[in-house]
């Protein structure tokens, strides 16, 4: 156990932008709500999943949503606490600790901002490595973890439980429901015991995420290169450089979508990237070689600051850095990629892993 600060909170902020992979929620929002609760409430408790019990209560929390809505609509800590408690009112039983349900953006931030407010505890785990647009793409659902009950929270007060059949169909129902609420809710989701948890989750993920801010920090410190250094730290890969000329994005069905066309500088000059998203960055390619697909991770950087874009950041005329990062392994089985490979999203493209396409390309 340790206690997460203000400056802890400062380079995890960092570190769930960038595995965020443009997702996740806009990771200053959730900065501020966490740095807000700590101010008033103390440092946060950051258990290692070795130190929840088997049968304690653990209750992912987290914003689901457009992150364009996000922005226009910043969620209040009584929108979590209200799920919270409606959550214990139905499971009848006391949740013991909180995590994030995902490593990116503001869903990494959120469940700090809570845990401060009502005294909880943390687990450093989670359940995408990364992030997803939907419910369903995490590994608890992998490990056949139910889904419901949860509960979603709008800021005027309303809450409703869900109890679905499945993953799919919570994500179907909450995404219509989230559009009625005001376009971004927040929910209490996939309660599971801690056995469930030190059996499904991936661990450890805000320590990564604390050690991607600290890197960046220390490598402008040291007048090294920021992104070669996240790159050896990841096992990542420098996919493109280059200028943003066109941007596509609109909200659509709760997500954002849309692709950036870059235009190459550098090595890549005279080449074009093409940056597809839903909410979170799914495909890049030029127009003769795909240079990475989801589940890997696919993040846009400033080439000049080295900081993480999020999709609805990414502006025209802006000098990006495509890097690809390899997929937790939980991700690269078959039922990994069935749940949030390339083709569920609509891709004519069998899943291959980002030091494939790298080593084809010569890279």
């Amino acid at each position: 156990m340790r206690l997460i600060g203000k400056e802890e909170i400062e380079n995890i902020a960092i570190g769930a932008a960038l595995l965020g992979t443009g997702g996740g929620g806009d990771p200053f929002v959730g900065k501020m709500m966490a740095l807000q609760a700590i101010e008033e409430h103390g440092p946060v408790k950051l258990l290692d999943v070795d130190e929840i019990e088997d049968d304690d209560m653990i209750v992912p929390s987290a914003m689901m949503g457009a992150p364009t809505v996000l922005v226009e609509k910043i969620p209040s800590g009584d929108q979590a606490q209200q799920a919270f408690k409606s959550l214990e009112k139905v499971l009848n039983k006391t949740i013991k600790a909180t995590m994030p349900i995902e490593a990116g953006g503001v869903n990494s931030l959120l469940p700090l901002a809570l845990a401060a407010s009502i005294g909880l505890p943390v687990v450093d785990a989670d359940g995408m490595g990364r992030a997803f647009p939907e419910l369903q793409m995490v590994t608890f659902y992998l490990n056949d973890v139910s889904t419901t009950p949860m509960v979603l929270a709008d800021e005027k007060g309303n809450n409703m439980v869900l109890n679905t059949v499945n993953g799919k169909w919570a994500e179907n129902i909450a995404r219509s429901a989230t559009m009625v609420m005001g376009g971004s809710v927040i929910n209490a989701i996939y309660p599971m015991t801690g056995k469930q948890v030190k059996e499904s989750s991936i661990y450890r993920s805000l320590t990564l995420e604390e050690e991607i801010g600290r890197t960046i920090r220390e490598a402008k410190q040291n007048k090294q290169n920021p992104i070669d250094e996240i790159l050896k730290l990841l096992g990542g890969f420098k996919l493109f450089t280059g200028k943003v000329t066109d941007i596509e994005r609109k909200t659509d069905g709760g997500f954002v979508r849309g692709m950036a066309t870059i235009e190459g500088l550098g090595q890549d000059k005279g080449e074009q990237c093409y940056l597809e998203f839903q909410n979170e960055n799914l495909m890049a390619k030029t127009n003769n070689n795909i240079l990475c697909m989801t589940p890997d991770l696919i993040c846009a950087l400033d080439t000049e600051t080295s900081l993480p874009f999020t999709t609805e950041g990414l502006r025209y005329g802006a000098r990006t850095t495509i890097i690809g990062i390899p997929a937790d392994k939980k991700w690269r089985t078959e039922r990994g990629i069935e749940v949030a490979g390339p083709r569920y999203f609509g891709y004519d493209n069998d899943y291959t892993p980002v030091e494939e396409l790298n080593r084809k390309a010569g890279k």
